[in-house]
């Protein structure tokens, strides 16, 4: 864990979610490590202008289904172009990410689930604060286990939340959250 500041500026919540993404296709082994690089800072600019006007940090919730990043039996739109701009084809991003896989990037939080039924973990969080406040905040990588050494996080009610249980067709589930370390 790491504290960081947290002003809803998008940066540390872009970062992680860019960063676990990049994760994948260096565990692969398929793309080099300038190609990573490259990867990183493309997917971090087009996320950038994309979320640019759908960023509302005194209202996380809003917007978030448009800063959602879904990989399905459809390639998420932006993650696509990020690895067409080094050279990977569709296809090939299929192969080296999960072929189940939602992503939330909101205001100081960054979770993800992998699977339709996957448990909800959290890659960073963290509180909003004041100017001249100080700043609680944490920073998680997850682990190759998807264990953690950190307790769950509960009494936690976010707009993914929200979303699991009452937007499903399906009957409700209880989801919890937990928080991922290495």
């Amino acid at each position: 864990m790491h504290t960081l500041c947290a002003r809803g500026t998008m940066k540390p919540e872009i970062t992680a979610a860019v960063g676990f993404l990049s994760r994948f296709l260096r565990v692969k082994g398929h793309v080099n490590d300038r190609q990573v690089q490259t990867f990183n800072q493309s997917l971090h600019d087009i996320l950038s202008e994309q979320y640019k006007h759908h960023w509302f940090p005194d209202r996380p919730c809003k917007g978030s289904g448009y800063r959602c990043i879904r990989i399905n039996h459809k390639m998420d739109p932006l993650v696509g172009q990020a690895g067409q701009r080094i050279g990977l084809t569709i296809q090939q991003l299929y192969q080296l990410l999960p072929s189940e896989l939602t992503l939330w990037v909101d205001p100081f939080e960054v979770s993800y689930r992998i699977g339709e039924d996957g448990s909800i973990c959290v890659l960073y969080e963290s509180q909003p604060c004041p100017v001249g406040m100080p700043v609680m905040s944490s920073v998680s990588s997850p682990s190759g286990n998807g264990m953690s050494g950190n307790p769950m996080v509960d009494s936690h009610i976010s707009c993914k939340e929200e979303m699991m249980v009452l937007g499903r067709a399906s009957p409700s589930k209880a989801y919890n959250m937990m928080t991922v370390s290495s």
